[in-house]
């Protein structure tokens, strides 16, 4: 029978735009992040293969007792759904395929966006209870969201993600899955709270 499966996603920590590496910035939300997730016990990490994700989720290793970081290709940054436009409202399409147009095409990928999900959602298998954590992008995080609300799959485009903001999703068998936390920030300091968060939504 299937067990629950606890999620911790977190998009990476800051990191200088001109060579992928984390500033001194995302340094400590890194290490801050990896503090917070040792009181969680998680059993598994995964991280995507860019230099910003790999860094973050070594950094947080270092927290964790007998977690190897494991690179995932489904952890990666890619657009992970592509709607038509008549998946879309009238109101906003032309907004949401703009944003989307923009996007080069070696970063789309809706195989990897389907793959993400049948690999990081959904219970458990197996008695046990599990307790992952994702060290992704803020893409992939807003596709496992808006999965785990059962919005409409365009809608990953509209869910804001910070650096090294802590969501987690419970998959409990027989329940709907649950949005238990989204952009989490209480491990951080406020002067490194919302890095990455387009400066016109912060609160």
């Amino acid at each position: 029978m299937p067990a629950t499966r606890h999620l911790y996603l977190a998009r990476h920590a800051q990191a200088d735009p001109a060579t992928g590496k984390l500033t001194d910035t995302g340094h400590r939300q890194a290490e801050l992040l990896g503090a917070r997730l040792r009181e969680f016990a998680p059993q598994a990490l995964w991280h995507g293969g860019l230099p910003r994700a790999t860094q973050t989720a070594h950094l947080i290793a270092d927290h964790l007792e007998g977690v190897t970081p494991v690179e995932l290709a489904e952890a990666g940054d890619y657009a992970p759904h592509l709607p038509q436009r008549h998946e879309v409202p009238d109101a906003h399409a032309d907004g949401v395929l703009d944003f989307l147009a923009r996007i080069p095409a070696p970063e789309r990928s809706p195989e990897l966006g389907q793959r993400a999900l049948e690999l990081l959602t959904g219970p458990a298998k197996g008695s046990q209870e599990r307790r992952e954590v994702v060290i992704t992008h803020a893409y992939l995080v807003a596709w496992l969201v808006t999965a785990a609300l059962d919005s409409p799959p365009w809608r990953w485009v509209s869910v804001g993600v910070a650096n090294a903001g802590l969501t987690i999703i419970r998959y409990t068998p027989r329940s709907p899955s649950s949005l238990v936390t989204l952009n989490d920030l209480d491990h951080l300091p406020p002067d490194l709270r919302w890095t990455g968060f387009p400066p016109h939504l912060r609160p």
